[in-house]
């Protein structure tokens, strides 16, 4: 039985297995590209290994080999239904196994491309430049991507004086506006559990949070539902690839404190209102 198995158990378990071999247990894992475009994620264990017979059976729903002979606990599980969730990411899981060293895990998955960002000279631009508010401000962003939270996280770092609070819900957006009662709300328009459009719509409704500033940021850029959006009561619209200039003029905007003029190669105009057109 691998480590791997095992560490798909409780921790204690896993530290339990270890402790019972000759020699500690560790888990280094790497990352590399390989042909086609894709990536490869490997984990290493310095287990006893697993005969070259049982690899086969490894990857069978609650085959343990022999785990329960050692009384480790498991169902059997775990490496069966991680084939599968790769499997289905379009990915290839394997094991290389040897008797008395250990054994290497890994999984491929296609390499994704990084979330795009129209980029406009950012050093040069005084729009980007980093500044403080005359006070702290909190942002809410209601997005179910990890990587465009992240990436969001990462512009306004250029506004250090701000505090971004993530939601991935919408109902839980609803209860954190209504809570914090944030400067400004990023509503993403495709969420989990309720449209972007009707968290917009609850909020405005809400006399606890409708003079709460909201800034839509989507990858929808036809006009009809820019108008809409906007008619419903959003503060700005902001399309995907994101701008950053168009992004931080956006965010002064509402936040208080006006961007300088936009320049002509700037990614500015339907992607935001006309209020935050006005004052760029």
């Amino acid at each position: 039985m691998s480590s791997w198995t095992r560490w798909s158990t409780s921790p204690a378990s896993r530290h339990a297995a270890c402790r019972s071999r000759w020699k500690p247990c560790r888990w280094p894992a790497s990352a590399s590209q390989q042909p086609g475009d894709r990536l490869r994620i490997a984990v290493a264990d310095t287990g006893r290994g697993i005969a070259a017979d049982d690899l086969d059976r490894l990857f069978t729903p609650f085959e343990r080999l022999d785990a329960a002979q050692a009384g480790i606990e498991g169902t059997g599980l775990g490496l069966a239904l991680s084939r599968q969730l790769v499997s289905a990411m379009g990915g290839t899981s394997g094991v290389q196994s040897t008797l008395g060293e250990g054994s290497v895990f890994w999984i491929e998955l296609p390499a994704a491309e990084p979330i795009a960002v129209a980029q406009v000279a950012i050093a040069r631009d005084p729009v980007a430049v980093p500044r403080t508010y005359a006070a702290p401000k909190t942002v809410l962003y209601v997005e179910d991507m990890v990587e465009n939270l992240r990436l969001v996280e990462q512009i306004l770092k250029q506004r250090p004086s701000t505090t971004v609070i993530p939601a991935m819900l919408g109902g839980v957006a609803l209860d954190l506006a209504r809570q914090h009662h944030p400067d400004l709300i990023l509503l993403d328009l495709h969420l989990p559990d309720i449209p972007g459009e009707e968290v917009l719509r609850r909020l405005q409704a809400d006399p606890a949070t409708r003079t709460i500033p909201v800034v839509v940021l989507s990858a929808d850029a036809t006009p009809h539902q820019i108008d809409r959006l906007l008619a419903a009561g959003a503060a700005s619209y902001l399309t995907k690839p994101l701008s950053v200039r168009a992004f931080l003029q956006a965010a002064d905007q509402v936040l208080g404190e006006q961007s300088p003029a936009p320049q002509t190669h700037a990614h500015i105009g339907r992607s935001q209102s006309p209020r935050a057109a006005d004052g760029a």
